[in-house]
């Protein structure tokens, strides 16, 4: 049995994944709209502790395809460990497919092109990563510690070795003044790389936080979930990838849930946006059901 230290977070789509912490927390943990990990320090675990759990969790789930490495971000490690981990996942689940993680755009400017193609080559395909926007007075004003370039630059440096990428927008969180910058500009970002899946979800502040972030940002204002509709489909309107992208806005947060793929559905998923905002209340999924 794996006592996990909480909290522990994924993404949805590794529901069915082992989970290995391979870190605690979060290396960087500086952002203003977060507190995922704002209840416990980072630390890195030893290899010595994570193969006796690869050992008990390749026993009990001996078919299992796919592994997440929580938590924050496990790229921060270094490249020798990370392979020495990684190869003793692939020997210890023999239908291993896919290792991921969550990585900021730090962790990937630490690592080389050689770095990477190395965990490439032993299943570590996915990196999880949050743009959360494209436009560089909100970044600054979250203290992302990243510029729109930096973020660019390390998409397409993660993409030139073939791991896949998969990014996430936050809708709402440059609040009615920057909302029409917030949502072209993250567009902008999505035009010059290749991700390969893009989410959107809506700010939702913790009560803990909360004063941090309207401090750094005093001139925010709270969008509601109608003008989130109209940032939504401004995001959409502007996105002219060069590559097929599978979309999702189904997170638990959003007002409105959508799926397609880009290029392709653009349309169909403006004119849902544009159904949405006139039918409203009807289809809008209200906030107490939302988790909020």
């Amino acid at each position: 049995m794996i006592a996990y230290f909480d909290p522990l977070y994924r993404p949805p789509a590794e529901a069915s994944s082992i989970i290995l912490q391979a870190t605690y927390g979060c290396s960087y943990n500086e952002c203003t709209f977060c507190s995922m990990y704002s209840s416990k320090g980072f630390h890195t675990r030893s290899l010595d502790e994570l193969k006796k759990e690869i050992d008990i969790l390749s026993q009990s789930s001996p078919d299992a395809t796919k592994v997440f490495l929580a938590d924050g971000d496990a790229l921060v490690l270094d490249t020798s460990f990370l392979l020495e981990l990684l190869k003793y996942l692939d020997k210890s689940f023999k239908r291993l497919r896919r290792i991921s993680l969550y990585a900021t755009t730090q962790n990937i400017q630490n690592k080389s092109i050689e770095e990477l193609e190395q965990l490439k080559e032993h299943k570590l395909s996915l990196f999880y990563i949050g743009i959360e926007s494209g436009n560089d007075t909100i970044l600054s004003k979250i203290n992302k510690g990243v510029s729109s370039s930096e973020i660019i630059e390390a998409l397409n440096k993660v993409s030139n070795v073939n791991i896949k990428i998969s990014a996430t927008i936050i809708l709402g969180i440059g609040g009615v003044i920057y909302s029409s910058i917030h949502a072209k500009a993250s567009a902008n970002i999505v035009n010059k790389t290749t991700i390969n899946y893009l989410s959107t979800l809506q700010l939702g502040l913790d009560d803990m936080i909360k004063d941090k972030f309207l401090s750094a940002m005093p001139e925010y204002i709270e969008l509601n979930d109608y003008d989130i509709l109209q940032e939504q489909r401004t995001f959409i309107d502007n996105i002219e990838p060069s590559n097929k992208i599978i979309f999702r806005s189904n997170h638990a947060s959003n007002a409105l849930h959508l799926k397609g793929t880009l290029p392709k559905d653009k349309n169909r998923l403006i004119k849902e946006l544009d159904i949405a905002n006139i039918l409203k209340d009807e289809v809008i999924i209200p906030m107490k059901y939302r988790g909020f």
